[in-house]
């Protein structure tokens, strides 16, 4: 049976306006009645219809995000943040999941704009999407370029590659290779490979590029991959721009009797608090997932509050290094 604005106002006691006043925040009421209808209000489970709020002109306190997979270390730590952070600030969340998918990050934003939400907080990495510079939402980005107007919050990666590698240069290696991505997306991360190109330019090194092409994202063909590159590789340092490539490399390493770090050196990128639990082996560039979330909703309320007053750009928060002892 589902519960109506009636059922809580007879349980509390008063009228329907008043319960309707308690749930948007309108009006002059005692401590004493507010808190009558919002035990009403728990003890019948009644949820406040969102959507009838928002065809009404109110904010429906809902949030979409936006994001590849949680089952990805870094992303599920990121979202999880957000969720809980935006909860203590009284909004609730819509968890949209879409990596690789464009089709479904297009529904995924019709169906957020349709249920009018206040805003949304996107990271995914799908490229052509052209229905950002269309919507009539706030966004902030997450290390994407998605139109612009739309801020994107992120790590300083260039310092993050240039860091990753300077370390492993100052551990003595002279031949640094790097693994990264395809960089067919226009992602900040792009900057992760420049930096460590800066690096290796300003030490006259030679550079060991490795990419791996957009059908290779599964563990299966990157393992593939990166045992083809270590059984033939010509460097004594590797900088993985993502912890889970350099687990698999630890792991190959292992298998191919590679000793780490006497035989090759490795980092990786990101820190997850499950990577330095679960591998604390690993030396890693540590993203600021928890001041990142703080930054992305911040500016997220402040375009909600203030629409009409402009945003930088790009904002960037630097990693740090997690140096392991093996």
């Amino acid at each position: 049976m589902v519960v109506k604005l009636t059922d809580v106002a007879k349980r509390a006691g008063v009228s329907p306006t008043t319960v309707s006043r308690v749930i948007n925040n309108y009006g002059s009421l005692s401590q004493k009645t507010i808190q009558k209808v919002q035990q009403a209000m728990q003890e019948l489970n009644y949820q406040p219809n969102s959507l009838a709020r928002s065809l009404q002109g109110k904010k429906t306190q809902l949030i979409g995000l936006v994001f590849p997979t949680v089952a990805n270390p870094f992303f599920g730590e990121l979202v999880e943040c957000l969720e809980t952070k935006l909860f203590t600030r009284g909004y609730k969340t819509i968890l949209c999941d879409c990596a690789h998918n464009s089709e479904k990050e297009r529904s995924y934003l019709n169906m957020l704009n349709a249920n009018k939400v206040d805003g949304i907080i996107a990271g995914a990495h799908n490229l052509g999407i052209e229905e950002y510079k269309e919507l009539d939402l706030p966004v902030v980005s997450f290390d994407r370029y998605l139109a612009d107007g739309i801020p994107i919050v992120g790590s300083d990666n260039f310092y993050g590659g240039y860091l990753a590698t300077q370390t492993l240069y100052q551990q003595g290696a002279k031949n640094i290779a790097i693994v990264t991505g395809s960089l067919s997306s226009n992602s900040p991360t792009n900057e992760r490979l420049l930096g460590y190109q800066a690096l290796i330019k300003e030490h006259n090194l030679t550079e060991h590029v490795y990419r791996f092409a957009e059908f290779e994202s599964s563990p299966a063909l990157k393992q593939r991959k990166l045992r083809s590159i270590l059984q033939e590789r010509d460097f004594d340092a590797l900088f993985c721009t993502d912890d889970l490539t350099a687990i698999l490399v630890a792991n190959l390493c292992q298998e191919l009797e590679i000793k780490i770090p006497d035989e090759l050196q490795l980092i990786g990128y990101d820190g997850t608090k499950m990577i330095q639990t679960y591998f604390p082996t690993l030396m890693t560039i540590a993203q600021p997932i928890e001041e990142m979330a703080d930054l992305l909703i911040e500016l997220l309320l402040y375009r909600i509050l203030t629409p009409e007053k402009p945003l930088d750009p790009l904002y960037v928060l630097p990693g740090k290094l997690i140096h392991r002892q093996y």
